[in-house]
């Protein structure tokens, strides 16, 4: 089967950028697994520095012990089916101490729509965990009645946060006004694209960029943009995803930037199969070994898309081209699989330097608006 070849262009009368395939090491880290990761153990109650009296020890009457035990475990259920039901598993029907079987939320039974997903509530009503045992599925996780992270299978990990709903209402978001809007056409970025990604602004806060994350429509974080100092910062407590998440719900390639305006900007260049990462990038590549899944929280927003991830055959990675850009790439790659990502290295600006990102290559009057980016693929 003949090698693939693709190559971004930016046709100008002095410099291309080009992107090449990684090939330094073979793929160390994937994310399709053959067989489960991890075990489900039951957790110790304690540990070395806290210390638990045993209720024995305690004087009360039987009657009011058993109803504080009940009322205990009552509100530990509640607090089970609440992170469950944001994973779409429906728990009414299950009883601590027994295994339920129930339509998979993943695969909802293949087309036979059998009862595949095992879930077990345990004893003590700590944890509930479960596996869909369709071979064409797979799925499965944990959630913890306590504020411990919750394992979804090989497709997230966040902490649930059962209580908390956003809306722009919520968030106090408006449309940009037109000093916002000024500012992005600065950037070449016109109100159309703005519109379409839903970018917004504080409300009374023309200093203030909102740019909302959503998947399948639905807000579940937002990143916010000061003008005057370029400050970031998040809503807390909310998912990590990748920016512009529902643009690549079918796509077999997909492009990664290292921002959200980069985003915008190959959208203004007709690759709208865009993301962006939502943290940025790190200083350098880590010289340690890969954390497991669970552990791997600076890259949790790869694990939670990772549905939409895995339908992608290609991944061009248009990170920025300083060297913390080039680490970002490094370790995206490691995790996404070398074999399918090539990076794009950025035109020359000038005899010395070359654009940085995305946004700069159609923002310098260098280059000016004869610049046109063009995807080219051939195998």
């Amino acid at each position: 089967m003949p090698l693939l070849r693709c190559c971004y262009t930016f046709f100008s009368s002095t410099s291309s950028c080009t992107v090449h395939q990684f090939r330094a090491h073979p793929l160390f880290f994937s994310t399709s697994f053959p067989r489960p990761i991890s075990e489900f153990h039951p957790l110790s109650l304690c540990n070395s520095s806290s210390r638990f009296i045993s209720p024995s020890r305690v004087s009360r009457p039987p009657v009011e012990k058993h109803q504080e035990e009940e009322t205990v475990n009552m509100a530990k259920l509640r607090g089970l089916k609440q992170k469950a039901e944001i994973l779409g598993i429906n728990c009414d029907s299950c009883k601590p101490g027994q295994y339920t079987h129930l339509i998979c939320p993943k695969c909802r039974g293949g087309q036979s729509m059998e009862t595949s997903l095992s879930l077990h509530i345990n004893q003590d009503w700590d944890f509930a965990m479960w596996r869909c045992f369709r071979v064409e599925c797979g799925w499965a996780g944990q959630v913890f009645a306590d504020d411990r992270v919750t394992y979804n299978g090989a497709n997230q990990i966040s902490k649930v946060n059962s209580s908390r709903h956003m809306t722009e209402e919520s968030l106090r978001l408006e449309p940009l006004g037109d000093e916002l809007i000024a500012y992005f056409a600065e950037r070449m970025i016109s109100k159309e694209i703005l519109q379409k990604n839903a970018v917004m602004q504080i409300s009374g806060n023309q200093n203030v960029i909102a740019f909302p994350y959503r998947r399948n429509g639905v807000l579940v974080s937002c990143k916010y943009r000061r003008t005057i100092d370029k400050k970031f910062w998040q809503e807390k407590g909310t998912e990590k995803i990748l920016y512009g998440l529902d643009d690549i719900k079918e796509a077999d390639e997909i492009v990664i930037v290292e921002g959200e305006i980069d985003k915008l900007s190959m959208e203004e260049a007709g690759i709208c199969n865009c993301v962006s990462v939502p943290d940025g990038a790190p200083q350098k590549v880590s010289t340690k070994e890969l954390p497991s899944l669970e552990k791997d929280t600076r890259f949790q927003y790869l694990w939670n898309c990772k549905e939409y991830l895995d339908k992608a055959s290609r991944i061009i990675l248009a990170t920025d081209g300083d060297l913390p850009g080039q680490a970002l790439a490094e370790e995206l790659a490691l995790r996404l699989g070398k074999e399918r990502c090539w990076q794009i290295s950025w035109p020359k600006k000038d005899e010395f330097s070359c654009f940085k990102d995305a946004n700069e290559s159609f923002t310098v009057k260098y280059i000016g608006n004869n610049v046109r980016l063009k995807a080219k693929i051939d195998c």
